[in-house]
């Protein structure tokens, strides 16, 4: 059989012909390779490069590899956090004709960590709870999408920094299956497998003594399934109240806002003696703050970025003189947005030399300077220029945190 790559992009066929395909993925020499540390695998992983992109390329038999690239693009087409398929390459052989594995080829996620990397220095608890408030998330949006993961585990995880929190995105999608929609024991199974297998490698890491002391591996895997099932009821639980009471709809979808989700349909029934009304969200998207920044700014974040840089953006609105809500005279909130990128954001953000960003998005950037500009404030008791917080951020914080910003992948 000769050589196949299967890609999502015209361009990258071309590109990646210059890989070594007839050699084992185990004995790619150094030259193809990008130094970049792995996650724990079952299979064997390697990073090198087409053309501008860092990729990962995993080996595996072909039926798994095709079925995996195909569930990886279902997901990107459902907008879940997860690696961006590439290519599929069939038909390897080796010099003397031997059949090789196949390989599935994903783009390297720009800032992301693989939770061994983020253990190498001891974790406090309270990252760990982060970590699993955004695997708890990753996995509800999993599952209101109707995908089955047969596998949650940190190993095949993703995080990357989202504004004093973290992003989860799922890596492996081999052991999953996409349903029209999941029945509570498909979620349940799911939620005892994430379970098990998280405790299990907090376990591992206990034994290596990269664990806290003050972490018991079994509590913090009893935490996932505490944390998706509060977010599971608050997302999808129906709702009784008082007829005429609508604003408590409303109110509890700007919960649901602030927890990061849309409603985009909804369920609301009269009781039959007319006293009260129930309200059921029947789809929630994730994502609310990322769509209202992306429309009004072209930017596109992480969830918890994006809240906190609209906070800024309609901040900074407020203070201008062509800023009139509601006057049909006045400026546009897309004018004005793309006028804050335009001279606060981006002068902001490249402020902050390149070598000392390590993998931070702009975003990530922007946050970590306000943050600092509040510090800075609080401390000084008036208000401190985002001009004068950009350079103590410069002198002060950035030279001591480069070293844990270097480019990690998963």
């Amino acid at each position: 059989m000769a050589l196949q790559i299967s890609a999502t992009n015209p361009e990258h066929p071309a590109l990646l012909l210059e890989l070594p395909w007839d050699v084992p993925l185990e004995e790619w020499p150094e030259e193809y390779l990008v130094p970049l540390p792995r996650g724990i695998s079952r299979h064997v992983v390697r990073y090198s490069r087409a053309g501008d992109e860092v990729i990962a390329v995993k080996e595996l038999a072909e039926r798994p590899a095709l079925r995996e690239y195909d569930m990886l693009r279902d997901l990107d087409r459902l907008g879940i956090p997860s690696v961006d398929p590439l290519a599929v390459v069939t038909g390897r052989t080796d010099a003397s004709g031997a059949p090789l594995e196949s390989v599935l080829i994903t783009r390297h996620l720009g800032g992301s960590m693989p939770y061994r990397s983020m253990f190498e220095t001891t974790m406090r608890p309270a990252t760990m709870h982060r970590l699993m408030d955004a695997l708890a998330v990753l996995l509800v949006r999993l599952h209101l999408a109707g995908f089955a993961w047969g596998d949650c585990s940190l190993s095949n995880t993703l995080f990357r920094r989202d504004a004093g929190a973290y992003a989860a995105y799922l890596v492996d999608a081999e052991t999953g299956d996409l349903h029209p929609q999941l029945s509570t024991g498909q979620r349940e199974y799911d939620l005892d497998l994430a379970r098990v297998n998280i405790s299990g490698e907090l376990l591992d890491l206990e034994a290596s003594g990269a664990l806290h002391p003050s972490v018991d591996p079994i509590e913090f895997g009893m935490e996932i399934c505490a944390r998706y099932r509060g977010l599971w009821d608050e997302l999808t639980r129906a709702s009784v109240y008082p007829a005429g009471k609508y604003h408590y709809i409303e109110r509890r979808i700007r919960r649901l806002n602030d927890l990061g989700f849309d409603v985009a349909e909804m369920q609301i029934e009269h009781a039959s003696n007319g006293d009260t009304v129930s309200f059921v969200p029947k789809v929630v998207d994730a994502g609310h703050h990322q769509r209202q920044l992306l429309r009004l700014t072209g930017l596109d974040t992480e969830e918890n970025q994006a809240r906190r840089l609209l906070n800024d953006l309609e901040s900074w609105m407020a203070t201008q003189d062509d800023y009139a809500p509601g006057d049909p005279l006045g400026a546009r909130p897309e004018v004005l947005a793309h006028r804050w990128v335009r001279e606060v954001f981006r002068p902001t953000v490249r402020a902050v030399p390149l070598e000392l960003r390590g993998a931070m998005e702009p975003a990530e950037i922007y946050h970590q300077l306000l943050e600092h500009r509040w510090y800075m404030s609080e401390h000084a008791q008036h208000d401190i220029g985002i001009e004068t917080a950009v350079e103590d951020y410069i002198a002060n914080i950035l030279p001591k945190a480069s070293k844990t910003l270097q480019p990690t992948a998963e």
